[in-house]
């Protein structure tokens, strides 16, 4: 099994990606070592170029996601890299757009929602993201990519570009990666407003958890996150209407390897006069250690850059045969 999975380059991360993605890489890491397998890891900082942010914005936010990566205990068991230290996923990328059909790209929904009724002023990028995608996943020969429901749709876009490719040329090149269904990764909302994802574009900084927070601040940020008067009931379910309280029983039980039936029944009855404290009690002692680590890292940022390197070298090394064996299938090596 190679498992791979990119992500975005972004700064300010809060508790809401380390749930949602980070945590959810620590584990894959932890099970394909134990099981044999292989974990490819990489910053889309090429894919982040169809967004509006500045060259420095790019470097600063791409070492801080680096770093942050590390600090949550990504190591040496796993490739970590950056997108653009690695040419083939760009070379690659430049001969699956003579295989992919505008007509595939069309039904993109990421596409027409991005682009909005703005098409015409959307840069070229945005339209052939989810080819790069492929050549990110094919270039490796990954089996298994991790995926959420918005990503469905791209993960098969690659394996019809993966079945083409070797139909037309007559190679049995590109594996068809299959998606890989991990445990759910919980949906983090903000803690002043349930119907809203924790997001670090919220104007209001008490409405997340940055895991550069000290402990007196998450401690206030949880104690003043919004509730309703009810205790906890018996039951998860209960709390379908209650948004801002199932929230942090999900933040909870995300944080303790717990389902979030398990928390209600510990904490049945309890008001969040009683939950709050526990809930940042135990937010500290998961997230201190790797804020510790990840202001280390951050004060050493050519380290991290070193980092990313080294992962590249691992991954160019993986990369070039496939590179290669398409660039011969197609007529490009003579």
């Amino acid at each position: 099994m190679r498992i791979l999975s990119g992500i975005q380059t972004t700064g300010n991360l809060h508790l809401g990606n380390y749930l949602g993605a980070i945590k959810q890489w620590v584990s894959m890491q932890d099970a394909a070592s134990t099981d044999g397998g292989e974990c490819l890891f990489f910053l889309a900082d090429l894919h982040s170029l169809t967004g509006n942010i500045t060259p420095a914005e790019r470097t600063a936010t791409t070492l801080e996601m680096a770093a942050t990566l590390l600090a949550a205990g990504i190591d040496d068991r796993s490739i970590l890299f950056n997108q653009a230290r690695v040419p083939a996923h760009s070379e690659l990328c430049w001969i699956l757009q003579g295989t992919a059909r505008m007509g595939w790209l069309n039904r993109m929904t990421q596409w027409k929602d991005k682009a909005g009724k703005n098409r015409d002023g959307a840069p070229v990028g945005l339209f052939t993201y989810p080819v790069l995608q492929a050549a990110d996943i094919l270039a490796y020969q990954a089996t298994h990519v991790p995926v959420g429901e918005d990503q469905k749709q791209h993960l098969e876009l690659t394996r019809d570009i993966a079945e083409k490719f070797n139909t037309d040329f007559g190679v049995d090149l590109f594996p068809l990666p299959e998606p890989l269904i991990s445990k759910a990764a919980p949906r983090i909302m903000s803690l002043r407003d349930g119907s809203a994802k924790m997001s670090k574009s919220d104007p209001s900084d008490m409405s997340r958890v940055n895991l550069v927070d000290p402990d007196d601040l998450i401690v206030q940020k949880f104690k003043k996150a919004r509730t309703d008067p009810d205790p906890l009931p018996d039951s998860f379910d209960a709390l379908a209407t209650r948004a801002e309280a199932k929230n942090l029983v999900t933040i909870y039980a995300a944080l303790a390897d717990m389902t979030p039936q398990a928390v209600v029944d510990r904490f049945a009855g309890q008001g969040f006069g009683a939950f709050k404290p526990a809930l940042a009690d135990l937010a500290i002692a998961t997230l201190a250690p790797i804020r510790d680590r990840l202001v280390a890292l951050l004060g050493d940022k050519p380290a991290v850059a070193a980092e990313l390197a080294r992962g590249a070298l691992r991954a160019q090394a993986l990369a070039a045969p496939t590179l290669r064996k398409a660039q011969d299938a197609v007529g490009l090596l003579v």
